[in-house]
């Protein structure tokens, strides 16, 4: 049964798939908004989204929170329909800002660890530092359970294999690490919950977090650096590359990890707390 469902939402997807490819990038990603708007904000799974958004940002009316989860589901539609269109909108409809922290680097020919969350369409970070600045990262993803729906995203994430992805599982530590020895970037999205992780507050909450980040850019000497996406009008994409964030201390002696974790939840709470609707909310984030 639970095959039949999976193959029935494959199909689904490959047609839809199929129709936002047959428009132009802006015309799929309105349409792809459209659906989402109408039909996500009647969905059951909202009773967490509300809960989240009350707990996270409890200074928001109801009337905010209502247009909060409105505007995610318009973003989240959009991010769907933007997958076939991904290299397209990596390299014409996004402006990067701060690429030149990563020029720098590039030219020292060490590894980058770039770390982001699941904000605007996240799936462009990796995909526009290539096509705009032929900078290969291999990034990390947390794979749905239907194995065809899987297969269908790689190949958009990875723009047709061009990048590497490594699906998170026991063997992707391996390969992560495998990675950065052969002096390759890697990109990762931490805001999502890992039971087995480091309990750093997160807007004021418990939130387990995977600390591998940290310990890769210690243990490799790897810059730590903090990429933004926002979605400024459509399709049309600012990415802003900060500053690393230090992970070693003045004496190079290696920083507490949960100082570090501390210094990247700030900078994801301040991008949410200005655009709360481009953040899933749906994510089970914190320990309730």
């Amino acid at each position: 049964m639970k095959k039949f469902r999976y193959l029935l939402e494959a199909m689904l997807l490959h047609m839809l798939f199929v129709l936002f490819s047959c428009l132009s990038a802006k015309k799929a990603s309105d349409l792809g908004g459209f659906l989402g708007r109408s039909i996500g904000p009647h969905l059951s799974v909202n009773r967490k989204a509300r809960r989240h958004i009350k707990n996270a940002l409890p200074q928001k009316s109801f009337e905010e929170q209502e247009l909060i989860i409105r505007g995610m589901w318009d973003n989240l539609g959009r991010v769907i329909a933007e997958y076939p269109h991904l290299k397209e909108i990596s390299n014409k409809h996004t402006q990067i800002i701060g690429a030149d922290y990563v020029q720098e680097y590039l030219k020292t020919k060490r590894p980058i660890v770039f770390i982001g969350a699941h904000l605007a369409n996240w799936e462009i970070n990796c995909a526009a530092t290539y096509t705009q600045l032929g900078h290969s990262i291999d990034l990390t993803y947390r794979a749905p359970n239907n194995p065809w729906i899987d297969k269908l995203l790689e190949k958009c994430r990875t723009l047709s294999g061009r990048l590497k992805a490594f699906p998170k599982s026991r063997d992707s530590a391996r390969l992560i690490m495998q990675s950065l020895k052969e002096k390759r970037s890697l990109g990762i999205l931490i805001d999502q919950k890992f039971n087995e992780g480091v309990d750093v507050r997160f807007f004021d909450q418990s939130a387990m977090t995977n600390p591998i980040f940290v310990r890769l850019c210690q243990k490799y000497n790897c810059p730590l650096v903090p990429v933004r996406n926002e979605r400024v009008n459509g399709c049309e994409f600012k990415l802003t590359v900060y500053k690393p964030i230090p992970v070693f201390n003045e004496d190079g002696s290696p920083r507490e990890i949960e100082d570090v974790i501390k210094d990247a939840h700030n900078l994801l709470e301040s991008w949410i707390i200005e655009r709360p609707e481009q953040w899933i909310w749906l994510h089970r984030r914190w320990k309730s």
